[in-house]
């Protein structure tokens, strides 16, 4: 016997009172110091308490007191605690030397539990193999070892516990790493010890490895069996885990029995006499087999891990056939794995086991949508809803509030739709069907389209609604393909495709052009094309109107804009475009620079230059080609900006172009200033253009548009008759640096009174902007009355006359005019009153200019140009001190009125209004004394017809 303890301490040793047992044994101690069997015995209970430093030192107390087997056992299991195991075998080495023949065994078998339960496995195995050599040879203890494998190792002394329990500590160390395997094979050797069964006492020779070690050596026999049957299911060896389990039910006791039950049932209610057949006891562990692999399949499902999800399901689907919650996972995770038509299936299973559920329907819906089968995953999904609706459970109905219904997103899908046609064409045609379709057409193709009916089905929660996705999928959809060529004589009108399907039509003349355009536009991708010959109703007035008032807006919306050059050969080299016929017509103005993306095609439908770049207008060597063809920079081909900025500059790049319909001149350039207006076929060119001019006037009080040279226009005598009088670029004049104007602001300053200039410069201050009314301009100006008209002598014209000018304030002029001018001097009364003007520009005023410009589109962002840019100088009056600012700023502006400019001549008609009398050059007027403001004070407002 290793332990001498008395009963009381013995007990409360073994029912783990170690408190208790501690103070019983101090109390021996402080009785006599020298009871090296109490220090012994205090130092095992440190130990069980793992106060590993408090037993080392009471074990060497005892030793060196008396030395004893109980001491040094003490102290090697106290020095194996701290990891001291070399130490800790010398102590049992001498241990030994305190044992007969009959407890050696005990001796060894203590030093090896001891090893083990420090962790060092291995040298634990080497002692137990050589105790069981020793033990074959004497044959004495009858004892024998079985399987010793990887890491295994398998101890097995006839009626031994502690055979038993290595085996279950190691079993428990394989399962918590996870080798199953492994951890079965311990627990079979533990179970099949025979060293107990759950009918079995525990006997007294193994008391003392209670009091040392807290064995719990009753309930082993239950725990390594079910040890075994879980680490057998954890391996998938399930047929094994049941037979695992009826062994143990077998081998059971009533009360073993039941507690096996309540462990794989989870219940501890008793058990009924139903269940104790083997049928209803694999049933149970069925069950529990299969709540385990649903909860890892769930495990697996939520870490992304589809397969083996997939996996777990089906074997607890094979263990529990009827669960609808398994079969609902293993659908989910089919689904992410895009086994549609299997996921499919277990969703049918589902709603077959669970009619009344709403997840049934709920999984049906995602594997039909992942089929693609869009009609019945939206029914699948109605029924859902209704299944939320009518559940009878409060916390089940909650969850259709966060659902969609099916009609509401149609609603949201038809916003966006209603939103993404507003800049399309109204007529388009379906390049997968070759059929013109309206508005309410393209709708409709739309909704039997696979993209609507995704978007349908997908589009499911609240969240939804508010992603650019139902956005993204609409705009798609509705990519349009826009032509823009130049008009032949075969071309195809509205009524000849009408109900028609383009690619049947006889490939003849126009045809052979719209069934390639198709084509290609097809095979790109689009749904969605547009040729103005034949999409528009030309004999329906209204859409006509809307039409061209919004072809810029639709060819800055298109997806790709398609340049077809008919007289363009396959065989061109570079300089083919700009010689084409295409870069002189008055609508492919606006049909290039307004488009984003836009590509150019031969006569055969091959890119131009080879180019299969995504966007020629990214393509530097067909810009720079199209800016010596059209005079029009590269910064503005690539990226125009419509609207009232640059007018002057705008007409002069549309001065050169012509188009078959004279009012089409007019009409092609509303959307390049952003201009709606009716329009009137039949009301003449100069009709046309002069309301388009007109309206840019009076939009924008730019008088730039003003400034022209040719033949005037009847629609008013201030605005040319036809746009080439805009060809000469825009009259430049010489300006003063700022240093100049400093220094002549600085002589004024002497010789103009400070409250004649402020006065003349409130007085323009005040001056409105240009505007008209009934077809006249009514034009704020500085006027100077002419005094006197010559006709020079010269040599003889038919057509032009050139006179020689004088007036107020002004030095002499020469004007050449179609019409000879009534002559007059000073002395001589005028039968005409003649009038050269200045318009007056409010940017001559130096203010900040706070007015944005309009735009035709929200999309056209750019820096407000300066008005200064423009001006002489060139930048903007330094601070002064405030008395005097406004008295410089009034002098700066007399300099700049004092500049040369570019006067208007005008003429008294009868009835009281002036007449513009067109000249075939600029007239470049100047004041002769800037210092006398009195010569120009002659601010009005004329009316002009």
């Amino acid at each position: 016997q290793i332990l001498s303890i008395n009963t009381i301490t013995r007990n409360a040793c073994i029912v783990g009172d170690l408190s208790t047992a501690e103070r019983l044994f101090t109390q021996e101690i402080n009785t006599d110091a020298n009871n090296y069997t109490s220090y012994a015995n205090c130092s095992f209970v440190m130990a069980r308490k793992s106060h590993w430093d408090n037993a080392l030192d009471d074990a060497t107390k005892s030793v060196t007191i008396q030395p004893s087997l109980a001491g040094y056992i003490a102290k090697g299991i106290s020095l194996c605690g701290k990891g001291q195991v070399q130490d800790a075998r010398i102590a049992f080495d001498i241990a030994f030397m305190f044992t007969n023949e009959d407890s050696k065994t005990i001796h060894f078998l203590l030093l090896a539990i001891t090893l083990f339960s420090a962790g060092q496995h291995e040298e634990a195995l080497l002692l137990v193999r050589e105790l069981t050599a020793a033990c074959s040879n004497n044959g004495t203890l009858g004892c024998r070892v079985v399987e010793v494998s990887r890491r295994v190792f398998t101890l097995n002394f006839l009626n031994c516990a502690h055979q038993a329990y290595l085996c279950v500590q190691l079993g428990i160390y394989a399962l918590n790493g996870a080798r199953h395997d492994e951890a079965a094979d311990h627990f079979a050797a533990a179970v099949n010890s025979g060293a107990f069964s759950s009918k079995s006492d525990i006997h007294s020779t193994y008391a003392d490895l209670v009091v040392l070690f807290g064995w719990d050596l009753k309930p082993l026999w239950k725990i390594a069996n079910q040890k075994r049957c879980h680490a057998l299911l954890q391996a998938g060896r399930l047929e094994e885990a049941l037979e695992s389990f009826q062994y143990m039910m077998d081998k059971s006791d009533e009360t073993t029995k039941a507690s096996c039950l309540d462990w794989t049932t989870g219940k501890s209610s008793v058990i009924s006499h139903r269940l104790e057949s083997s049928p209803a006891f694999q049933s149970a562990f069925k069950g529990e087999c299969s709540t385990f692999y649903l909860a890892d399949g769930d495990a697996a499902l939520a870490e992304n891990d589809y397969d083996r999800a997939i996996e777990l399901y089906s074997l607890a689907i094979n263990l529990n056939p009827a669960s609808d919650t398994i079969f609902a996972n293993r659908s989910k995770a089919r689904s992410e794995k895009m086994l549609w038509e299997d996921a499919l299936l277990d969703a049918q299973k589902v709603i077959q086991l669970n009619p009344s559920s709403y997840i049934g329907y709920e999984v049906k819906h995602a594997a039909l949508r992942g089929a693609q089968r869009y009609d019945e995953a939206i029914e699948a999904f109605k029924i859902m809803l209704s299944e939320l609706y009518n559940s009878p459970e409060a916390q089940i109905r909650e969850l259709r509030q966060q659902y969609v219904s099916p009609s509401a997103v149609e609603d949201t899908i038809r916003g966006a739709v209603s939103i993404e046609l507003e800049n399309a064409p109204l007529r388009l045609l379906n390049t997968s069907t070759g059929l013109l379709c309206d508005r309410a057409a393209q709708i409709n193709a739309f909704k039997t389209s696979a993209e609507y009916k995704e978007l349908l089905s997908f589009t499911t929660k609240h969240a939804d609604l508010r992603m650019e996705r139902i956005k993204d999928v609409v705009a798609m959809y509705f990519r349009c393909v826009l032509l823009s060529h130049r008009w032949e004589e075969t071309e195809l009108l509205l009524h000849d495709i009408q109900d028609k399907v383009v690619y049947e039509l006889n490939a003849l003349g126009g045809i052979v052009k719209l069934q390639s355009f198709c084509e290609v536009a097809r095979d790109a991708g689009y749904y969605w094309a547009w040729m103005d010959t034949c999409c528009i109703d030309k004999n329906n007035n209204a859409e006509l109107q809307e039409s061209i008032n919004s072809m810029f807006v639709w060819y800055r919306h298109s997806a790709l804009t398609i340049v077809y050059l008919f007289d363009v050969s396959p065989s061109s080299q570079s300089g083919a475009l700009a010689r084409s016929a295409w870069n002189k017509r008055g609508w492919t103005f606006q049909e290039f620079v307004a488009p984003k993306v836009v590509l150019f095609y031969r006569k055969d439908w091959t890119l131009y230059l080879d180019d299969r770049s995504r966007n020629h207008k990214e393509s530097p060597a067909i810009m720079e080609e199209l800016q010596d063809a059209t005079g029009i920079d590269t910064r503005a081909l690539v990226s125009f900006h419509p609207g009232m900025r640059g007018i002057r500059e705008k007409l002069q790049w549309a001065s050169t172009r012509v188009t078959t319909l004279q009012e089409d001149i007019a009409y092609s350039l509303f959307g390049i200033f952003g201009i709606h207006l009716p329009v009137i076929y039949g009301e003449k060119k100069q009709n046309a253009l002069g309301r388009l001019l007109q309206e840019i006037v009076a939009r924008s009080g730019d008088i730039t548009a003003l400034d022209w040279v040719g033949q005037s226009s009847e629609f008013n005598s201030c605005l040319p008759a036809d746009i080439s009088s805009y060809a000469a670029p825009p009259c430049t004049l010489p300006s003063l640096s700022e240093d100049e104007i400093q220094t002549t602001v600085s002589s004024l300053r002497n010789t103009v009174a400070a409250d004649l200039a402020s006065k003349y410069y409130d007085q323009l201050d005040n001056m409105s902007s240009p505007r008209f009314a009934n077809c006249r301009l009514h034009l704020p100006c500085v006027a100077f009355r002419v005094t006197e008209v010559r006709r020079n002598d010269g040599p003889a014209q038919e057509t032009r006359f050139t006179h020689g000018v004088k007036a107020d304030g002004l030095h002499d002029l020469l004007i050449t005019t179609e019409e000879a001018l009534n002559q007059f001097t000073l002395a001589r009364s005028p039968l005409q009153t003649f009038l050269l003007v200045r318009a007056w520009d409010c940017r001559l005023l130096e203010l900040p200019d706070f007015e944005d410009d309009t735009q035709s589109e929200d999309d056209f962002r750019s820096a407000p140009e300066s008005p200064l840019d423009e001006l002489p100088g060139g930048s903007p009056v330094e601070q002064e001190p405030v008395d005097s600012e406004s008295h410089s700023r009034a002098l700066r502006l007399i300099v700049h009125l004092g500049q040369p400019f570019s006067a208007f001549l005008l003429a008294r008609q009868r009835s009281g209004e002036y007449k513009r009398i067109a000249s075939d050059h600029d007239i470049i007027a100047q004041v002769k004394d800037i210092g006398s403001v009195d010569s120009m004070m002659d601010i009005r407002t004329l009316e002009i017809s």
